[in-house]
Order: structure tokens, then C-alpha cells, then sequence
């Protein structure tokens, strides 16, 4: 594709997506009609960058990938130079630059179905379909790990849809349903997707369900979702109303006092940063929900919007009250589909009953949430990197300082959490920050070899011993994965559950994966999975990263073969200069897990 503009004509079909997000265009200046104006006058354009990647969803929504024409015309409305663009829709793997089938079959191949047969199903996709390539191909962790082996299928169309394969059989992918019934299209055309066939109900990934003393998956099997009556009858909207008494300083001391750390791995202290971006005299602030959990093994995020979705959106309201942000971004991972459309309905309906936009609760608050898909990258739940995304670049990490509470989105102070964070914010204002802390929660994502997978809570500091009995292992346990492909393996049972518990004993906590491995699972593959996954993920921005992943990938295919001393002495050189070097998290945990399996599990003696 060249990448000056080329005068291509998109179809009438890619307009009219591009439109429906866009608006029609104002002059012959942005794709429009020409009139004797516009050849005696240039229009005056305002740059709308942050509107790419909404555009690129809507036209591969709407045809199943992106044409020349199509990105043309993007380009043109948005005043957005075509090799800038070029690089953002190459950048995230649900979008294509070349024809394929409106249906595409996404198959994974990551840790938790590789430990539960998804090379098998792999295999027979393969026979059934041929070579990946245009009609399904292989995708990193969709974020069903409770039911691996997964996949899922994304269908284009006036009313895309979803179909999710989990257990996946290949048979019936085979198949491509001929009188599945058509998706209930969004209200301008290029919303998340409405119609997802064949998954499970959103509580049967949660073993616990409708048990008594648990927080923040309390309303799991006994609320509906979709009812915002139903919400705040189970206690909704308690902890806003609660915030305004407090005031904003009140809400965050409450933060402060509760002792809340991010629950998306770094662990850091949420009261300090809401503290330090209200305190920032630069406006407007923005806050942004990071929806886009994307580590191996994590779903607990997925969990919590597809069963509480109003709670998503109650949190983000007391934060943007704290924190002084009138706009905030929910960032959803585009393999979320059903998450996406209860987000949307649940944003939709707050809209509608004033508890989002001008003057809520009659409380002068005026505060709104743009729902944003992401489009299958990793790197974006980096949280310097959602910025770039939703800015319409490359999701490629910013080196920090400065840090988001200073200078985030579109350069001004931003506040970050992830899903999982700002839930527990609720709780705290409900009960207070003494009665929280005595009893904090916290959510596991637990796959492998277990009898009851899902996501359970419990409270910190209960060991490793006790998940597992609640979920039950099947089996002889050879190791339990902490953490995700960033994580380690651990074989001591009797952890603690604990940020301070994991960190004494070499592992980490990080989103709450546990994946456990029986003696069935093939450790070398899983490692070289492990190495495929970074490397495929890694952005290229920086050296240790870009060369680091490539060399370690090449290093464990050598060791899979025959094991060499040589090897395992560059894997230690080249893991340490990630770790020390890469800018963002990603090169600085791609060699964890493969030095735990090394050093603990003996996995090339």
C-alpha cells in the first residue's frame, strides 16, 4: 500500500461506517462532495486523531478489514497523515490490510489452553481449515482461561457478532452456522458487538456464586446485569452518595486510609496517585479505566464487567469526583465482546437516569465515560500506552517522568486503574477504610489443572493451599504459575496471598493468575510458549526488548532440542539486560517465568 494519499475510493459500504462515527463530511476538503467553495477555499481542520481508532473499528466491524479506500477516507475526515495511519491499523492483530472472510476464527494458543490440549485443538483446526491465514489464525489469551480450550469467532457485518468457542470443539468451528441468527446492531453502527452466541452465562465463572460474606463478586448470580433497578437494590450507588458527604479530600484520605494498592501488578498506592493528579492545578483532568487485560491467564477483569457492570461505572463516577475529572475513557480489550456491550447498555442507561453527564444527583458533578475497544495488543494495558492508543498512535509505552498524574492523556493530568482497582473503591466507602482494610478482598483468576476454575475471592494473607482446596486439583501438581507469563512458578503451596508473601518467596502477585500444572503438561513447551508470546507482543520500541525477546525465543527452541550450558548462560545475560534496560514492564518481566522454571522446577537438567 503506498502511503501518500492515492485518491482510492472507499465503497459506499466503508463510508457509510466511517460515517456513522464521524458524522457526514462538512466539505470536499474531508471526503465530501466538491462545491465551488471548496475549490476557491480551504476549510480549516481541526485535528480529531483520537477519533482512528473508533473509524478503523467501525469500517473492519462493518466489511471484516480495511481497504486502501477505506483508510484513505479515514485519513482525509480526520486530517491524519495515511503512513501514520498505516501504522496504527498494522499495529493491532484484530485488524487486517488485506481481503480476508467476513468470519475469522481466533484460536488460542496461550498458557492456560496449551495446559488443557490447545495444541491438539490447534492440530485439528488445521486439518479441518487448513494453515492459519485468512478464515482463522492463532490469537494470544482470550481471557477464557476458566474454559480452555477457547476461541472465538468475530463475524462482519451490519450487525457484527461474536461467537465464543469455550470448551472449543473443532467440529463445530468448522461450521459456520448458516442460520445463526443476526446481531442486534449498535445504535451508530460501530459500537462494541451485541450479539455473542454460544458463551457460557457470565456466572458460571464464578465457583463462589451467591455464597455470603463476599464483596466484590456479591452480586454475581443474584443481581441481573442488565438492570440498573436491580443494582442499586443489591447497595448501588451507597458508596457515590457516600462520596459526597465526604468531599473529594474525604474520599481520597478514605483511600489513603484503607491501604488500596493497584491490583494490575505494580502494586502501587491508589490514594497516593488520586491525591497527586487532584492536586495537579493543570485542567482538565481525565481518568481512565484500563479495561485491557491482556496477561496470560487473566480474566477476573472480564468477570467483573460481565456480571457488574454498574459497579465499573459507580467507581469510575467517586474517582472522577476525587480526583476532579470531568471525562473519563473505559479501555476494553477488543476480544471482550460481551463486556463491551454490558458496559455500553450499563453507560447508556446511567446516562439516561442522570448518574453520568451534567449536574449528577443533583450534586453539581458533571462527569461522562467514552467507551473505547481496543484491538488486540498487549502492550496497550501498559498504562502510558492506553494514552497513545486512545490518542489515535501507535499503543507504544511513554518513558516516564513525566508520570501520568502530571502530563497522561492528551498531555494533561490523568489518572489510571485497572478494572479490579477502582471496584474495590465501593467497599471502602461503604464500610469505612478500618472495616475494609480488616477484611480486604482480593480476586484469582485460577486455571490449569483444577476441578472448579474461575475467579474467587478471597481475603489477603489466606495462602496458596487454601485457593486450591477451594477449587480442587486434579492430579499431582507439579507447580503453580503466579502471576501470568510475567509471573514465576512456585511449588510451596503455603504462601501467603500477599503482595509482601509472593515477593519473600521469589514469585509475585501481579493480576492474580494461578495457573497450576500437573506432570501432563509439557514444561519446555510451555516456556518456549511463554518466549513466542513476548516476543510477538513486544512493541519494538526499545533495543533490549526488540533483540531480547527474539534471542530468548531462539535460545529455548536450541534448549527443547539439546541442552547446552552455553545457552542457559546467554538466557541469564540476555534476561538481565531486559529486565534492567527495557523501558516499560513487558522486557522487564519477559524472563521471569523461564528463570523460576530454570532455577525452582529444573526444567533442562
Amino acid at each position: 500500500m503506498d502511503l501518500r494519499f492515492r485518491d482510492a475510493e472507499p465503497s459506499d459500504e466503508e463510508r457509510a461506517a466511517v460515517d456513522a462515527v464521524l458524522g457526514p463530511p462538512a466539505t470536499g476538503w474531508e471526503g465530501g462532495a466538491r462545491s465551488a467553495t471548496d475549490l476557491r477555499f480551504a476549510a480549516r481542520a481541526e485535528p480529531r486523531r483520537d477519533l482512528l481508532l473508533p473509524a478503523l473499528h467501525a469500517v473492519n466491524d462493518r466489511v471484516g478489514w480495511i481497504s486502501e479506500g477505506a483508510l484513505d477516507y479515514v485519513c482525509r475526515r480526520l486530517t491524519v497523515p495515511p503512513a501514520e495511519a498505516y501504522g496504527v491499523a498494522t499495529f493491532y492483530s484484530l485488524f487486517s490490510l488485506r481481503p480476508r472472510p467476513a468470519r475469522v476464527l481466533h484460536v488460542c494458543t496461550d498458557l492456560a489452553c496449551q495446559a488443557k490440549g490447545g495444541r491438539r485443538l490447534r492440530e485439528q483446526v488445521e486439518e479441518r481449515l487448513g494453515p492459519p491465514g485468512e478464515t482463522w489464525q492463532e490469537s494470544p489469551c482470550l481471557g477464557l482461561c476458566e474454559r480452555a480450550p477457547a476461541a472465538l469467532a468475530l463475524e462482519a457485518g451490519p450487525a457484527p457478532r461474536a461467537e465464543v468457542y469455550a470448551p472449543a470443539d473443532a467440529d463445530a468451528m468448522a461450521r459456520t452456522p448458516a442460520d445463526a441468527a443476526p446481531g442486534s446492531p449498535s445504535p451508530n453502527g460501530s459500537g462494541p458487538r451485541l450479539d455473542v452466541a454460544g458463551d457460557a452465562p457470565a456466572v458460571a465463572a464464578v465457583p463462589q456464586a451467591g455464597q455470603d460474606g463476599l464483596i466484590l463478586l456479591r452480586r454475581a448470580g443474584r443481581a441481573d446485569p442488565a438492570s440498573l433497578d436491580d443494582y442499586r437494590a443489591t447497595g448501588g450507588y451507597t458508596a457515590l452518595r457516600r462520596a459526597f458527604e465526604l468531599g473529594p479530600a474525604g474520599v481520597i484520605r478514605e483511600v489513603l486510609e484503607s491501604g488500596l494498592v493497584g491490583r494490575g501488578g505494580a502494586a502501587f498506592p491508589t490514594g497516593r496517585k488520586w491525591d497527586a493528579a487532584a492536586r495537579q492545578p493543570d485542567h482538565p483532568h481525565y481518568l481512565v479505566c484500563n479495561a485491557d487485560e491482556s496477561e496470560p491467564g487473566t480474566f477476573k477483569d472480564r468477570v467483573v464487567m460481565e456480571n457488574d457492570p454498574y459497579a465499573l461505572v459507580e467507581a469510575m463516577t467517586v474517582a472522577a469526583y476525587a480526583t476532579g475529572c470531568a471525562r473519563g475513557y473505559l479501555y476494553v480489550r477488543g476480544e471482550y465482546p460481551r463486556a463491551a456491550a454490558r458496559l455500553a447498555h450499563a453507560i447508556a442507561t446511567a446516562r439516561a437516569r442522570g448518574l453520568l453527564g451534567p449536574d449528577i444527583l443533583g450534586k453539581g458533578l458533571s462527569f461522562d465515560i467514552e467507551l473505547r475497544r481496543g484491538a488486540g495488543a498487549y502492550i496497550c494495558g501498559e498504562e502510558t500506552a492506553i494514552f497513545n492508543s486512545i490518542e489515535g498512535h501507535r499503543g507504544e509505552p511513554r518513558s516516564k517522568p513525566p508520570f501520568p498524574v502530571e502530563k497522561g492523556l492528551f498531555g494533561k493530568p490523568t489518572v489510571v486503574n485497572n478494572v479490579e482497582t477502582l471496584v474495590n473503591v465501593l467497599p471502602i466507602l461503604e464500610r469505612g477504610a478500618r472495616a475494609y482494610a480488616a477484611a480486604e478482598p482480593k480476586l484469582f483468576c485460577v486455571s490449569g489443572a483444577v476441578e472448579r476454575p474461575g475467579v474467587y475471592e478471597l481475603t489477603f494473607g489466606a495462602t496458596l493451599r487454601e485457593l486450591l482446596e477451594l477449587a480442587g486439583t486434579t492430579g499431582t501438581t507439579r507447580a503453580v504459575l503466579l502471576g501470568g507469563a510475567a509471573g514465576a512458578f512456585v511449588t510451596d503451596l503455603d504462601i501467603p496471598l500477599t503482595f509482601e508473601g509472593t515477593r519473600n518467596a521469589g514469585a509475585t502477585l501481579g493480576s492474580g493468575v494461578v495457573l497450576v500444572i500437573d506432570d501432563t503438561v509439557d514444561l519446555k513447551q510451555l516456556l518456549l510458549r511463554i518466549a513466542e508470546f513476548f516476543r510477538d507482543e513486544s512493541c519494538g520500541q526499545c533495543v533490549p526488548c526488540r533483540v531480547g525477546t527474539v534471542r530468548q525465543e531462539e535460545a529455548l527452541h536450541r534448549l527443547s532440542r539439546r541442552v547446552s550450558h552455553d545457552d542457559l548462560v546467554l538466557l541469564r545475560d540476555v534476561g538481565r539486560t531486559m529486565r534492567d534496560a527495557s523501558i516499560c514492564g513487558l522486557g522487564q518481566t519477559a524472563w521471569n517465568a523461564v528463570e523460576s522454571a530454570i532455577d525452582r522446577l529444573g526444567v533442562y537438567e
